[in-house]
Parts: C-alpha cells; structure tokens; sequence
C-alpha cells in the first residue's frame, strides 16, 4: 500500500494507525512474557540484558532446581548449642496446609528430597507435626528422600511407630561423646543424658528400617577429641562433619541471640581433626567454604535463605511468589552443592541396608 492512498483516505489513515499500534502492542507483550517467565535476572531473553549498571546480565545461569530442600520450619529449641546458627528470633510456625501447599510448589519445581529442621523439628506439637509433614511428603508427593535433623531429645518410640515407614534418614547431632563436653556446648538439657538417647535412637532406627545418621559440629571444645571408636560402633549411614561457622545476626553480630566466637576453630585445626578420623568410612566433611552456600534453606515463612555476604538474607516467600521467583535470592552454590557430595543414594530403598 503506497504512503499517498493512505493519506489521501481518512479511513485508511485510520486503519494504518490501529495496525501500527497493534504491532507495537504484540512487540511489547512479547517481551515482557519472557521477562515474567525467563530466567531469574533476564538470562537467554531476547530483552536487552545490560543492566542499570552497565554490566552484561546475559551469562547469568538459568533458575536453579529445588533438588534438596532444607526446610527449618520452627526456631524453637530446648537445647542452647552456643555455636547455633538458626537461633530462636521467632517462635512462629506455619499452618499445616500451607506448609503442604509450599512443599507441593516445591515438588512441582523438581524437589526430590525434602530435610526438616529447625531449632527442634520434634519440638513443635510433640512431633505430631512433624510426622504429618513427613507423611505427606513420602505418601501423598512421592519423594524420593525424607529426612529430619534432630537433637534426639524429643523423640519417642511411638513416633516411629506412627511415621517410621514415610521417613528415609534421621540424623541426630552429637558433637562430642564425652557429657561433660556436651553440657560446655550447650547440647544438653538440664542432667538429661544426650548420650543415652543417641544410642538409644540408633536401635529405633534399627528396628523401624530408618538409615541413621550423625551430623557433629566441630569446634574449641572438641576439636582434640577422637571418636572413631563411638562412630564405628554406632556405624551411621554418613557422618557430616561441619566447622564451626559464623553467621552475622544469629551467632555474631550485635542482633545475635549466640555468641560463637569462642566457639570457631582454623582451616588446619579441622583439617587435622579430619585426618585424625580419616579411617572412618562414612565421614563426610564440611569445611565453612563448602558449607556456607551449598544448601537450600528455607526459613520459617518459606523463604529462601542466602548466606553469601555471611548473614541470611531472606528472599520473598514460596507462598506468595512462587518457587521460581524465590529461588533467584537463595544465593544457591549448585556447583558446590555436587562437589560437597550432597547429591547421594538418599532413598533408604536403595541403600540396601542390613536391618
């Protein structure tokens, strides 16, 4: 259509107008469609990526997978772990459907294993909360792996009688097999013997086909300590050994409710509490460098966690973003992730262990 016919009818002038308009509409929509569903900072989006600071957002990597989950769904503790890193700021805890209703966005998203933790994840509703999580998460998604991270304080026979079969791993943190030791750390409550109950635990696990599993942090207090001979005949599916680490606002800082300090040791003091344990088999370690960004952490309101300036920096909630949103503030190391082993058989299925 010539330029002249156009101007020379008002009628076609009009329609050249309406159809001009349209093409820039389409062009818009198109772009702000893969801005909504591209990648977290506009990564292989045909928007221009040069951000407001002149740098090239293009080589960011596309939006991580929720593979394993780490899920502290309460703060509230009964022990006083003066190293803690998830401390008691508040004593808030989902409803049980919303809780269920994240766990499904994350199921969705690829989750395959989901970890329950805390403070004391059996704390809360004498564990009956727990349990109907665990439940769900095995019978009604069908992950592959359901564990929980506990002190082993709180649990009770009938709880494995009741959620045993929907659970894959129960680690119990014990950092030291001396009780004195124990009570300096803080991983008492009152008199009560920590000990007793680890062993105590094992058998449990033993007898309701859940893999056991020890997680020690290792610190000022025990880094002198060798426990080859209580881990060997506690003889846990993995040992994860952790150093010591600061987090600003829960146990540095001036907000913090723990002081840690006291608590933090060298690269070569845990390197050498490593070596002195390294006939232990199942020993899995973690330095503060593999740690510190490597896990997927979602706090009390289903938020993801990111620790990489050494605080936690929460990202908006599961429940009102989405997964795929909130996943681009966990500051998520999936490199580090693989390199520190956490992909491993995890279904309890496949472990083919002798119960």
């Amino acid at each position: 259509m010539q330029l002249s016919s156009v101007i020379a009818s008002p009628k076609l002038l009009l329609q050249f107008f309406i159809s001009t308009i349209q093409c820039v509409f389409a062009s818009f929509s198109f772009k702000v469609f893969y801005w909504k569903t591209g990648t977290c900072k506009g990564a292989n989006s045909p928007v221009d990526s040069v951000a407001a600071d002149g740098k090239d957002q293009s080589k960011d990597q596309l939006a991580t997978t929720p593979t394993s989950v780490n899920y502290h769904f309460t703060r509230k503790c009964n022990y006083k772990c003066g190293f803690c890193f998830h401390t008691a700021k508040t004593s808030f805890v989902l409803p049980l459907e919303e809780a269920k209703r994240g766990l499904k966005l994350l199921q969705e998203s690829g989750m395959e294993k989901i970890n329950f933790s805390g403070g004391e994840p059996f704390l809360h509703d004498k564990g009956d909360f727990l349990g109907k999580l665990v439940q769900y998460c095995k019978q009604d998604l069908q992950l592959p792996s359901v564990s929980i991270v506990s002190n082993g304080s709180m649990i009770r026979e009938k709880w494995f009688q009741k959620y045993g079969d929907y659970l894959d791993i129960l680690a119990i943190s014990c950092d030291s097999f001396d009780e004195s030791t124990n009570q300096l750390i803080g991983r008492a409550q009152g008199r009560k013997s920590h000990l007793d109950n680890l062993f105590k635990i094992r058998n449990w696990c033993q007898q309701y086909k859940v893999a056991f599993k020890i997680n020690s942090v290792i610190n000022t207090f025990n880094i002198d300590e060798d426990m080859t001979e209580s881990i060997t005949e506690l003889n846990p599916v993995r040992w994860k050994v952790f150093q010591c680490l600061l987090i600003d606002g829960e146990n540095a800082g001036e907000t913090a409710l723990r002081e840690a300090e006291k608590f933090v040791i060298s690269e070569q003091l845990f390197q050498e509490f490593l070596d002195r344990h390294s006939s232990v088999s199942c020993l899995v370690p973690e330095s503060n460098e593999k740690m510190r960004n490597s896990y997927l952490i979602l706090d009390e309101y289903m938020r993801f966690l990111d620790c990489r300036e050494g605080r936690k920096d929460p990202s908006k909630s599961i429940l009102d973003v989405g997964v795929r949103e909130a996943i681009c503030f966990s500051g998520f190391d999936e490199k580090m992730f693989l390199k520190r082993g956490g992909k491993y058989v995890w279904t309890k299925a496949d472990m083919k262990l002798e119960w």
